[in-house]
């Protein structure tokens, strides 16, 4: 599975707004993967920031 896939899944089965340091520790990834990733994501508007420095699905 993509990376990119991993951390959506993630952020997608926790339901609430996560903070990379929590995808991390609920992907198994290290934190700098999961901010590349991250940086990825917002690029391509896959993610968005509906809290201060917490991100979620754009699409739920």
């Amino acid at each position: 599975m993509e990376l990119q896939e991993v951390v959506l899944k993630a952020m997608k089965e926790a339901g609430v707004p996560l903070n990379a340091g929590k995808v991390a520790e609920l992907t198994g990834l290290e934190r700098k993967v999961v901010d590349k990733v991250f940086a990825e994501l917002k690029k391509e508007g896959k993610i968005v920031s509906p809290v201060r420095c917490k991100w979620e699905p754009a699409e739920k």
